[in-house]
């Protein structure tokens, strides 16, 4: 007769593909018990010293407490909020140009920007330990004021300016 050939039409696209990697998620932070913070203390670590790391954070909300009289970790939660982007520009090449086509920022993304951005231009302030540096950043952060919040404000300009390239999207 002839031979058995299996239709691999029938069979679920999804079963063909390799196993997606499960995300993993850092413990939770030992002082606030919150897994934001915890997630800035790994953006804050250069060479793997957490502890440092740890230090620097926790040192920079004492301080931030004690120049606003307001707690820490929310003054944290606020800066954190006001500094993430809504939507960014990505650039799509149609037809030979290059067009900057505004998208809305996925959840994980937005908070990777804003750890990425606070430590950035707390980095470049000028001041005696990154701590205090920090702090003053979280705080100008907090009341929609720094260097931070006007990157955030340049890149929603950026997306409103170029709204007509919406209908580009991928």
């Amino acid at each position: 007769m002839g031979e058995f050939r299996p239709n691999l039409n029938a069979i679920d696209s999804e079963s063909m593909r390799r196993k997606t990697a499960n995300k993993r998620l850092p413990q939770l932070d030992p002082k606030y018990g919150d897994q934001t913070v915890a997630k800035f203390v790994n953006c804050i670590m250069d060479d793997g010293k957490k502890s440092i790391a740890r230090t620097i954070v926790y040192d920079a909300m004492d301080i931030a407490e004690q120049k606003t009289q307001n707690n820490g970790y929310d003054l944290f939660k606020k800066a954190i909020a006001n500094v993430a982007p809504v939507v960014e520009v990505r650039g799509k090449r149609v037809g030979g140009a290059t067009y900057q086509i505004p998208l809305e920022v996925r959840a994980e993304r937005r908070m990777a920007l804003a750890f990425r951005w606070i430590k950035q231009y707390a980095s470049s302030r000028s001041g005696k330990s990154m701590a205090e540096k920090l702090a003053y950043e979280l705080i100008d952060a907090s009341n929609n004021t720094g260097a931070s919040v006007k990157k955030k404000e340049e890149l929603h300009k950026m997306a409103d300016a170029n709204k007509a390239f919406s209908h580009f999207r991928f």
